[in-house]
């Protein structure tokens, strides 16, 4: 061991995986949340609880609302824990929303398959900065063909 280097003596507990935080939480109705941004009922398509899709007329109510800011993460090299692109996105978004009291709306792509088959970071960020819940949005079921284009290749790897 160098000089500089210590073995830390006060740990307490050990640190949860990042499914164990996911599931540790509630996930809010979507409804509550559309309503909380001012999203109309009859401008969302619910799917579940948990998830919804806004409809493109909500454009046209919204046409002579001042634009807000606009921020973008494209592209990062992740940490070695796999903080990247999303646990980036959702921190950005917790520090302007919880702590700046900001009104914040994120938009996160469906995440590619590698994390389902353990090949890449998680997809839906990660320790206290994630999307809940976790495994629908890893595994697609938004109501998407992209849902039974995933089950497809993933039939058609496994044959």
């Amino acid at each position: 061991m160098s000089a500089t280097a210590r073995k830390l003596t006060n740990i307490q507990a050990r640190v949860p995986s990042d499914i164990e935080v996911a599931q540790s939480v509630p996930p809010l109705p979507i409804d509550r949340i559309a309503a909380d941004a001012g999203i109309l009922p009859e401008e969302i398509d619910l799917y579940g609880k948990t998830k919804a899709k806004v409809h493109l007329s909500i454009r046209e109510r919204l046409k002579d609302v001042p634009n807000g800011n606009y921020i973008v993460v494209t592209a990062i090299t992740p940490t070695p824990l796999g903080e990247g692109k999303t646990t980036t996105t959702v921190g950005l978004s917790q520090a302007l929303g919880a702590h700046l009291g900001k009104k914040v709306f994120t938009c996160i792509r469906q995440p590619s398959q590698g994390p389902t088959f353990g090949i890449k970071g998680g997809a839906a960020g990660g320790g206290y900065s994630q999307i809940i819940p976790m495994e629908e949005f890893n595994l697609h079921l938004t109501g998407d063909i992209h849902a039974i284009i995933a089950a497809n290749n993933l039939l058609a790897a496994a044959i």
